[in-house]
């Protein structure tokens, strides 16, 4: 076993080559892609690329040469163009809709995500006016609101938390197209589940920072390519997933691995938000949003990495565009359409109006004591009341 100082050098060394690799986010590693255009339809049933009902099984059954034969790629819908906003908060701020990813193995499993907005492009303000006295479409949410999507969300406190797959931040009212590789967590959760699909969305009733009855038009699928395996997955366990304030701000989680582990990995994903403004510590405005924090990561009561969870490159998602239509702003970010420009560029708690949220993923293989029985923590530096971090963990064990 490793001493724990050469487990911290090779998990920083680690996360530094991966960021340094990175195009998205430029401090962090993207388990995703990202980019915009426009998207999917609907059920929770398997369909083929064609639309055509296809089986969903990825089970290989054998041909009269002995080689193993898997079904064709298949789609399941979940979403199409479903409304999310925040009229009635909760209830209307998420959906909950089963999925059958059939029986495995998969060559390759994809999230895919698209978003559409009533806010932009500004030609949809000519039918869909502001009202009387109000500065934005009725239905347009004009901020940037957190995105998530959680297979098999905990339905009380006591359950396992949900398997996070992708999380993002909504561009300032505008279009988005998301992506992401979920293939190893359907190897090793094949069939049936549900997936949470939520967006953080709230109206302003009197239409002047957004619109009365603002939302969004969501559209889900998992595009399924059955086959041979490119990993053997021997465990997908998710840690945590759920937001911490002040009082959870150190968190521990007991777990177990299986046997013939020769590889295991990380994957942390964190964001800051909130509105708090009696504040301490590195902070540019309300916390948790525009507070640097540090974040302190153990396996097996040894410090394994700390880092700053800070995005200082949000003005990537700025392209300053000239608007004559003579609705909405003059002058906006083409990305994030309905953001002030200096709001949209500013540095932020680890995201960024209009992107993923990146994951740290980094191996933690010799940061684990012999025996199947390990514990993970994380802590946070200087959380204040009022501010909260989203956060999930999940490990992923390999055999050879």
């Amino acid at each position: 076993m490793l001493r724990v100082a050469t487990k911290h050098l090779t998990f920083n060394t680690c996360l530094m080559i991966l960021a340094a690799c990175s195009s998205s986010s430029g401090e962090t590693t993207a388990a995703t892609t990202a980019e915009t255009t426009d998207g999917p339809a609907t059920t929770g049933t398997g369909t083929s690329s064609e639309g055509t009902t296809a089986p969903t099984t990825g089970a290989p059954t054998s041909t009269t040469t002995g080689e193993p034969s898997y079904g064709e790629p298949f789609s399941i819908t979940v979403l199409d163009k479903a409304w999310i906003s925040g009229m009635d908060g909760w209830n209307t701020q998420h959906q909950d809709v089963a999925y059958d990813l059939g029986p495995a193995s998969f060559a390759k499993v994809t999230l895919v995500v698209d978003l559409e907005s009533d806010c932009y492009p500004w030609e949809k303000w000519q039918d869909n006016p502001p009202p009387q006295g109000q500065y934005w479409p009725a239905s347009c949410d004009a901020f940037d609101r957190t995105m998530g999507f959680v297979s098999d969300p905990a339905a009380d406190p006591a359950d396992p938390p949900g398997f996070e797959l992708l999380r993002s931040i909504t561009p300032f009212g505008g279009p988005a197209h998301l992506e992401a590789d979920i293939t190893d967590f359907a190897n090793m959760h094949p069939g049936a589940h549900t997936l949470r699909s939520y967006i953080n969305s709230w109206p302003d009733g009197a239409g002047q920072v957004s619109g009365s009855a603002g939302g969004w038009h969501l559209s889900v699928r998992i595009d399924v390519e059955p086959g041979p395996a490119p990993r053997n997955v021997l465990a997908a366990i998710s840690l945590f997933s759920g937001d911490v304030g002040v009082d959870g701000a150190t968190t521990n989680v007991p777990f177990s691995l299986p046997d013939g582990v020769t590889k295991a990995e990380l994957v942390y994903t964190v964001s800051g938000h909130g509105g708090a403004s009696d504040n301490i510590g590195d902070c540019i405005g309300p916390a948790e949003e525009f507070c640097k924090r540090r974040h302190h990561i153990s396996f097996d009561g040894a410090v394994i990495t700390e880092f700053d969870a800070w995005r200082t490159n949000c003005g990537d998602l700025c392209t300053i565009t000239e608007n004559n239509l003579g609705v909405g702003p003059d002058d906006f970010c083409l990305e994030n359409p309905c953001g002030a420009i200096g709001s949209v560029q500013a540095a932020r708690a680890n995201w960024c109006p209009g992107d993923l949220v990146a994951p740290l993923r980094g191996p933690i293989t010799s940061a684990l004591q012999d025996g199947p029985d390990h514990e993970f923590q994380f802590a946070i530096d200087g959380v204040v009341e009022g501010g909260s971090w989203t956060v999930s963990a999940a490990v992923y064990a390999y055999g050879p």
